[in-house]
């Protein structure tokens, strides 16, 4: 009897190899039922293996129970096993997706913002990432490491769902300085990212076939979550000045908007308008959901109080992240919620992933009350100010009155908005031609609009590179 069964070095143990060999035959009906496997003794010569090894991959499949002993007679694959068993010849499972799986199918097209190119650009100008250079990754290893050593044993259980309470308490005070949010620390919620905050809200608080009214564009990932669930999304016009509260629907449950960096376009919302949304929810009874992604960076005039430092009457919903500020990895963000809906949304958080990572929270927690996190921004908001230095100057040197630019007031990324008409794809595909990475923004469109844009980010560049790269870009602008 000969079987061959090929054993790699690619460093899985030769008994596994040759118990999932056998195994897999089994299960294909290559091997029939009653049908005797070699002995031991025999295998392993066969093999050139130790005898050792061929009687550790034959316990394994008499324990699963694909074989059976018998004394004095050999080893023989089970009988019974024909019933359920996978044919070679079998198709996939027919799988029948919820309405929400087919959702998901939908979106999933449409998630993947900006696509990954296939190969990297010299001057790409990608949009949405932190300045990993910039960050004190050595200070944070001392921090994570001594709470890993000191943390007792009772603070590796299970957490509170809402979250640390001394990150919480951190939050709440920086937020207070920073964005003039008005909160107390039982209102925050950690979260895994900014994204989850999305879809938590998006589960807790709209039905299928509520009305929403979004940005348009906005961004893609908050787009998607409710749609997957059912809403019916109401684009509102954007402009200069962002969000138009005048385009706002007669009634809707929710507005989700981005008033400190309108995403993508980057306008900012300026007060009349802020306190027209608010008046506009209060008549409506409606909630606004503020994402203040990148609410940290602003270069030349103050920060405007945020939309929920300005509500008196408990409508808003604030949401944050740390993907821009510290690093993407670290999937912390935050919800700021009304006193009134902090119990359901713990619940929510619970049923999720019942916390966010505890250590990395103790340790984001000491981050931002030792003041360390105030320094990194800093200086984080003089590299960005020198690099958005460098692009605005470039742009007027090289593409003059070419070209329209927003979203320079604050964020770390600015749009082009070309006064010929082009074809986005083709403007992006010549750039890239060139070396030079530049996004469209029409993917963030609800509906087909006339105007093309690009976004460039600059959060990662040197200034040499954004201004060669600008330079470039003439050619195709």
């Amino acid at each position: 009897m000969s079987f061959v069964i090929p054993l790699l070095n690619d460093g899985e143990p030769l008994s596994r190899q040759i118990y999932l060999w056998f195994r897999q035959a089994i299960l294909r009906d290559e091997m029939k039922g009653k049908e005797r496997l070699p002995s031991t003794r025999e295998l392993a010569e066969h093999l050139n293996v130790s005898r050792t090894v061929v009687v550790l991959a034959y316990e394994q499949l008499l324990a699963e129970g694909f074989v059976r002993g018998r004394p004095g007679s050999g080893t023989y694959v089970a009988e019974g096993l024909d019933t359920g068993r996978p044919s070679s010849r079998a198709g996939r499972a027919n799988v029948r997706l919820s309405r929400y799986g087919r959702s998901l199918v939908e979106a999933a097209p449409k998630i993947a913002i900006p696509a990954k190119r296939p190969t990297s650009l010299r001057y790409d100008f990608a949009y949405g990432r932190s300045d990993i250079e910039l960050f004190p990754f050595e200070t944070w290893r001392r921090m994570l490491l001594r709470h890993a050593r000191k943390a007792p044993v009772r603070e590796l259980d299970y957490a509170p769902a809402g979250g640390s309470m001394a990150l919480r308490e951190a939050l709440a005070i920086h937020l207070r300085r920073s964005r003039a949010v008005v909160c107390d620390p039982s209102q925050v919620i950690v979260v895994s990212g900014s994204q989850q905050a999305l879809d938590l809200i998006a589960r807790v608080l709209v039905e299928r076939g509520d009305r929403v009214a979004v940005e348009n564009p906005c961004y893609q990932g908050g787009r998607e979550v409710l749609r997957s669930i059912g809403a019916r999304l109401l684009p509102v016009s954007v402009d200069a000045d962002g969000l138009d509260p005048a385009a706002l629907p007669e009634k809707a449950r929710i507005a989700l908007v981005t008033p400190s960096h309108q995403f993508p376009t980057g306008a900012i919302l300026p007060l009349a308008r802020r306190l027209a949304l608010l008046d506009w929810a209060r008549r409506t009874d409606a909630l606004v959901v503020e994402d203040d992604y990148d609410g940290e960076f602003r270069y030349e005039e103050q920060p405007l109080q945020s939309l929920q430092g300005l509500d008196t009457d408990g409508r808003v919903i604030y949401i944050g992240t740390f993907s821009r500020t510290i690093f993407p990895a670290l999937r912390i963000g935050y919800l700021i919620v009304p006193k009134s809906l902090t119990a359901v949304f713990t619940s929510a958080k619970w049923l999720c992933d019942r916390h966010t990572a505890t250590l990395e929270q103790e340790t984001l927690a000491e981050f931002i009350s030792s003041g360390m996190y105030e320094r990194h921004l800093r200086r984080v908001r003089r590299r960005n100010a020198a690099r958005r230095k460098a692009m605005l100057d470039a742009i007027d040197r090289y593409l003059g009155d070419r070209v329209q630019v927003t979203g320079y007031g604050a964020g770390a990324h600015i749009v082009l908005w070309p006064k010929r008409r082009i074809a986005e794809s083709a403007v992006i595909e010549a750039a890239a031609s060139l070396g030079v990475g530049i996004y469209g923004i029409s993917p963030y469109c609800l509906t087909p609009t006339a105007s093309h844009g690009f976004i460039l980010g600059y959060s990662r560049m040197k200034e040499a590179d954004i201004r060669e790269g600008i330079r470039r870009l003439r050619q195709v602008l």
